[in-house]
Order: C-alpha cells, then structure tokens, then sequence
C-alpha cells in the first residue's frame, strides 16, 4: 500500500470517529416489559429480629401466589415456576428460618415451631402491603400455609396443593419413626431420624418414584446438603420432626374450615411419593366442592418432572379464580 493511501484512509478513520462516534447498546429500562415478567429479586426482610430471604417477581400491583417451601429446600424449589407465574402475576417465595438463604438461629435460641413460622409469613405479607393472595402449598409449606388460612382464612383466594397433608390417611409408614419421636421426644428417638438428613436420604427425596432420575439436576441435594451440613441445623431440623405432630392435632380443625369456606384449589400430586403418598392426596375431595384434582406420574418434588405443566395449570387455575372475584 502506498504511503499516500495510508495516509488517506488514516485521515477518513479518523473523521469518522470524530464525526459518528459508535453509540453504545441502549439499556434496557427499568419497568420494561422484560423486567416484568423475567427479573427475580432477591430480598431479605427483618422479621423477629431474624432475617428472612424471598425471591420476588411481577407487578406488585397483580394479584399475589405466595409460594411455600417443604423440607429440606428452600425457594429454590420454585426458581424455574417464579418466572413463569411473574408473566402474569406478583410472586413472593419466601425462606423459612433455618432454611435457604433465610437466618439460622440456634436451636435453643429459638421457637422452631409450626405455628411461629407462620406468624413469621404472615408478617411478612403485612410488611409488604399484601392482604390477599393464592397459596402454593407444599411439604412444609402445607402445615404453614393452612395455619395462617386458619388464622386469616379471607385473606386465602386459592390453594395449589402439591404433596402437602392435612388428613391423617397421608401419615402411612414412612412417618412410623417421626410419630415414636412424637410419642417420646428422648434423644435415642431423636437420634433415629438423623439419617433423614444425610445426603443419601437428600438424593432419595429428589429422585425416588421420578421417571427419569437422569433428568432431576444433581445441584438440587447438593445445595440442600450443603445447608443440612452447617453446624447445628441438624438439632433446627429434629425440632422441627418434632413440632410437626402439632400440625395432626389442627387437621380436623382446617378440615372444618376448608369446608366452611370452600376456597378454590388445584391439587397437583406427584403419585409416587413415599414421603407423602397418594392417599393423602383423595381427602380432600371430601372437603373441597371447588377442586381441580390431578395426580402426576413423579415423586415428591414434582416440579423437577412436571415444571412446565404444573405452571400452565396453575396459570388457568389463578386466571379463572381472579376473573371470578372481580
């Protein structure tokens, strides 16, 4: 190349930076419709002066799902549905004490009770400006969700059941160490379930009666392993195998309320639980004259296999419980 083009092609490069100069990629912003529907955020608020972390998605203004978590996971269980919900709908997730990325006071510093966690998410909805909203009920979460229906049940627009009890005909053999712990709280007994919490019994939960356990994401039991491994969240964990017996106590009590009520709800079951088995799943076809019963082909966490159906069954599910309270 000759001097004199190097010359006049350095001189036009030089112009056209100065004259145009490359904008960048405009940003998106906020309030956009991407944010709405895909942003999940994640939040801690001061409850009882223990934090408590919730992922958050949607318009606030919308109708709130509330989304309760069982043993031994966290929100986490809900991170591919929160998006999918947030399209239409506000979702809050929130993480029980001694869970996720929510505190975790000692033992003895602490009521790991059912009917205090409660209290705690009620709290939490007030703190947020949240009077009603439909429930998402599972494992743990079902005793959770069912005392605050029990304390506030007209602030409860729907339930989604999926694998959560409320009827003594879903504590079949599994539960026969935990009821002996119930019956005689000593340590030997306590000692017994100890083995629920190893990583075995974590992959267990996670993969038994699944299609395809191929399929069901190894970082599932290894993140909640990680959680059940801290120092002490083993005696959190035997408090709470403990406190679990009150929840017998109340079911003819929320049986009483389901059927004075009568809120709307979607059972979704995954049919090959051991740890919450189909039969206590049909009972609530006895209390409940507004129910969508369907029962899956999956185990316990039924949103590793049935993700995306259980989102479009709940998505009509809230559509239509909303257009019939409006």
């Amino acid at each position: 190349m000759s001097r004199n083009l190097k010359s006049i092609l350095s001189a036009s490069i030089l112009a056209l930076s100065i004259a145009a100069p490359i904008a960048p990629a405009p940003a998106i912003a906020a309030g956009t419709e991407i944010e709405a529907t895909r942003a999940v955020y994640f939040r801690t608020e001061q409850i009882d002066e223990v934090s408590i972390a919730y992922r958050e998605a949607g318009d606030p203004s919308r109708p709130t799902v509330l989304l309760l978590h069982g043993f031994p996971t966290s929100s986490h269980m809900f991170r591919n549905l929160i998006p999918e919900l947030a399209k239409n709908y506000h979702v809050i997730a929130p993480d029980f004490p001694g869970f996720g990325a929510s505190d975790m006071p000692m033992a003895e510093n602490f009521e790991y009770s059912f009917a205090n966690i409660s209290g705690m998410m009620t709290a939490l909805l007030d703190r947020k400006g949240i009077d009603q909203y439909a429930v998402y009920l599972m494992d743990y979460g079902a005793p959770v969700g069912f005392r605050m229906f029990a304390e506030q049940p007209e602030r409860v627009t729907g339930f989604i059941i999926q694998n959560g009890n409320a009827y003594e005909e879903g504590l079949r053999e599994f539960w026969d160490p935990i009821k002996a712990y119930w019956a005689e709280p000593s340590q030997e007994n306590g000692d017994q379930l100890r083995g629920f919490l190893t990583l075995d019994a974590t992959k267990w939960q996670f993969t038994h009666g699944v299609q395809k356990p191929e399929l069901i994401s190894p970082d599932n039991y290894w993140h909640v392993q990680y959680l059940l491994d801290r120092d002490g969240n083993q005696e959190v964990q035997l408090e709470l195998f403990l406190d679990y017996g009150t929840n017998v106590a109340e079911y003819p009590k929320w049986q009483a309320l389901f059927r004075e009520h009568q809120p709307p709800a979607l059972l979704m079951w995954g049919k090959n639980d051991h740890i919450f088995p189909v039969e206590g799943a049909y009972p609530y076809q006895r209390d409940l004259n507004d129910l969508e019963f369907h029962l899956l082909d999956t185990g316990h966490f039924a949103l590793e296999e049935y993700g995306p159906e259980i989102a479009a069954q709940m998505t009509a599910f809230l559509n239509r419980i909303t257009t019939a309270s409006n």
